[in-house]
């Protein structure tokens, strides 16, 4: 078998349909650019969120966050059993899914909250504080990887409902 025939593990080339959750997972070759793929998918989630997740009602980003859970869940099976490994840094789209979350309750969401939102998903999701690390062997495969970083948009959406009650974010008209 020669290495074309293999994939980034070493193990067999996956079949089409294993590649498309690979890819799905990793969100292309975003998940594999630069020392810090997380960050890299949230930045990207953020950048996405107005127009694919933001503009929707509360129904529709429920049923976009339901989906996202469920494709990403499969996506990310897939991509541990192609990287040989359990969540593997390449696989961002549970960031997506954690980020969205952290921006979900807000109606409203200026440049500085979503910085703010950002921030404090990253932190959550690098920092893993109970039950956010426990999370990860509670469901199996891609369920686990999805679950965590569900738990840290929770965390992080709390965090910016506080700081968008206290700060006085900065305006220019």
């Amino acid at each position: 078998m020669d290495s074309s025939s293999r994939n980034d593990s070493g193990r067999p080339a996956d079949d089409p349909l294993s590649a498309l959750g690979v890819s799905l997972a990793t969100l292309g070759h975003f998940g594999r650019m630069g020392p810090a793929p997380g960050t890299v998918g949230s930045i990207l989630a953020v950048a996405l969120a107005p127009l694919l997740f933001l503009s929707f009602g509360w129904a529709g980003r429920l049923v976009v966050l339901a989906v996202l859970f469920l494709v990403g869940a499969w996506a990310a099976g897939k991509a541990e059993a192609h990287f040989g490994a359990k969540d593997p840094g390449a696989v961002i789209i549970d960031e997506v899914l954690g980020q969205w979350l952290t921006l979900a309750p807000f109606a409203v969401l200026d440049i500085w909250r979503l910085i703010a939102g950002l921030a404090f998903f990253r932190l959550f999701d690098i920092l893993k504080p109970w039950p956010v690390r426990a999370s990860e062997r509670w469901l199996p495969g891609g369920f686990g990887v999805m679950l965590d970083d569900a738990l840290a948009g929770v965390y992080a959406a709390a965090a910016l409902a506080l700081v968008n009650n206290v700060v006085t974010w900065p305006c220019w008209g």
